[in-house]
């Protein structure tokens, strides 16, 4: 409603000013009753925090400065028993009012129990729905029929099974709390628009659900570069751990790293035939792929062709490892005794036992000292 103010003269400013003056009070009224109501609240709050949950004055001050809610605590003791019905200790209970303290203003029957039976029909209870929750409080505050639901049925059209879609979720809680459900469904579009098989989708998924949450520029570009750089064929066994491979670190840094296999003489063929063979080669840190060659190359005096051909052999441990076996060879090749003929790379693959039982127990009498000897290399 608009007032005008009729009259002339010194009556109509009067009668303005004693309107505007009027509102002034109003509002400066109206600012003092929230500000009072707000702290009423967070007094309220802090109070309970301290009495009924143990928290400190701090760290209950730092909690209820999170709550912009303008309620009165009603009944939050319906909300604890809730949570302790439902599998939260009383560490997990405190982790999560402190980190979600918004969620003691809740109506239990009306907006908790629903979401919570949610995650417990899809087979997240106790324990592990209480790490969920603590690990991100804004799963608790998403709609469940805007998002929650929405997003589970999603996740199971693409993995195919509910204890497939807890996987994804123990692994990437953000899945749940992530809002812009489109993006992850023009992902899905896109690598399936691109030749990828919904095998293949669901096994990119469950190593890093994160990628559905990306940009699809991201996720085209990556594709393209798996693709044409790196010739990994989109329906290859081996695409989704090359693209996890790629994704997982910045493109100068994986760069870098190829310069190192090309420092050692490796052509640009040869570190292609070890990532189409084992992708996380690529992923090994700097250093480890520096230790590697030079042991490799330098001491052992392996070629390129061989360790393109055998990279399994990069990712293993020097120290633990293949310097003890190493070790164990030489030392029966220098004792010219008769042993098992195997290849190098499978001496290095065998389990630990298979070792002992083809290399070193058969001749504990014959040389006493090889035991104590492998062990004392492994030994930290």
């Amino acid at each position: 409603m608009f007032l005008r103010f009729r009259g002339r003269g010194g009556a109509a400013a009067a009668a303005a000013a004693r309107f505007h003056g009027l509102t002034d009070f109003l509002s400066l009224n109206s600012i003092k009753s929230q500000c009072l109501y707000s702290t009423s609240t967070t007094s309220e709050l802090v109070k309970y925090l301290v009495d009924s949950l143990g928290f400190s004055k701090q760290e209950a001050s730092l909690a209820s400065s999170k709550v912009t809610s303008r309620k009165h605590l009603n009944n939050p003791d319906l909300v604890i028993n809730f949570l302790k019905q439902t599998g939260f200790d009383n560490t997990q209970v405190k982790k999560l009012v402190f980190i979600a303290p918004k969620l003691l203003f809740h109506d239990v029957n009306k907006t908790l129990q629903p979401k919570f039976q949610c995650l417990i029909d899809l087979g997240l209870s106790g324990s592990d729905l209480a790490k969920l929750m603590t690990k991100d409080r804004t799963i608790v505050e998403r709609g469940l029929v805007t998002h929650l639901r929405p997003t589970i049925d999603f996740l199971r059209k693409i993995l195919g099974s509910d204890e497939d879609v807890v996987k994804a979720i123990k692994k990437s809680s953000w899945l749940l709390s992530f809002s812009a459900h489109q993006i992850m469904k023009n992902n899905v579009v896109l690598l399936r628009n691109s030749g990828v098989s919904d095998v293949k989708i669901r096994k990119l998924v469950l190593i890093c659900p994160n990628y559905l949450t990306q940009k699809p520029e991201w996720v085209k570009d990556l594709l393209h570069r798996l693709e044409k750089d790196f010739r990994i064929p989109l329906h290859s066994p081996m695409f989704p751990y090359g693209f996890h491979t790629l994704a997982a670190q910045k493109q100068s840094k994986y760069e870098n790293k190829i310069e190192i296999f090309k420092s050692f003489g490796w052509s640009n063929d040869y570190v292609l035939m070890m990532f189409r063979k084992l992708p996380y080669c690529i992923a090994l840190s700097e250093d480890k792929i520096q230790k590697a060659l030079s042991f490799y190359m330098k001491r052992l005096g392996c070629e390129p062709a061989y360790l393109a051909s055998h990279p399994s052999i990069l990712v293993f441990s020097l120290e633990k490892r293949v310097v003890p076996r190493v070790q164990v060879l030489k030392i029966l090749d220098e004792k010219k005794v008769e042993r098992r003929k195997l290849g190098f790379y499978y001496a290095l693959s065998i389990t630990e036992t298979k070792f002992m039982d083809y290399f070193v127990l058969p001749y504990k009498d014959q040389i006493p000292d090889l035991y104590e000897q492998l062990n004392k290399i492994v030994a930290p």
